[in-house]
């Protein structure tokens, strides 16, 4: 990414606050594309090739502005949730829980033991997030994921991976 994409991304509305100075046609028209979806995603992917971490929360934000993520994310949401250049781990596995795919089951598991440097709690928030990603995910793989935790050492994953093995008990 350019210094003038990165600054056209950032013109845009995305915080609180923030008042508007761009809008979702500049960025297209910026980077000569008609689908801001596909735009996104190839985005991210040029961050993940790239390993650069200013590149992939710009390029998460454009994928949020052109409506969000879809089974073709996927795979670039995998490659980035094992990543360790970036900062954005918690979003990564938020997104993967909302995408609902076993595929996703491995790598959220080892999210739950990952304690990347810059995180203040020693992960204890992504090793959550991570759980509740899992719980949102049906099927075998999923349950037999959060039934490991479940006996964790570690208190807040074993109690959330308790707390949803329940729940789908109760469904």
């Amino acid at each position: 990414m350019t210094p003038e994409d990165k600054s056209i991304i950032l013109s845009l509305p995305h915080a609180p606050g923030k008042s508007p100075v761009g809008t979702p046609g500049d960025i297209l028209r910026h980077f000569e594309c008609s689908d801001g979806r596909k735009l996104g995603l190839t985005l991210l992917h040029e961050a993940l090739e790239n390993r650069d971490a200013d590149e992939v929360e710009l390029s998460m934000i454009v994928c949020s502005l052109f409506g969000g993520y879809d089974s073709e994310h996927l795979q670039v949401l995998l490659q980035l949730a094992d990543a360790d250049f970036h900062q954005q781990h918690e979003s990564v596995v938020r997104l993967l829980g909302d995408l609902r795919s076993s595929a996703a089951v491995d790598v959220l598991e080892r999210s739950t033991q990952r304690a990347p440097e810059y995180l203040v709690d020693d992960g204890a928030e992504l090793a959550r997030k991570a759980t509740y990603a899992l719980g949102k995910i049906p099927g075998p793989e999923a349950e037999a994921a959060l039934t490991r935790l479940s006996d964790s050492d570690e208190e807040v994953i074993r109690r959330t991976a308790r707390k949803l093995l329940a729940r789908r008990k109760n469904e």
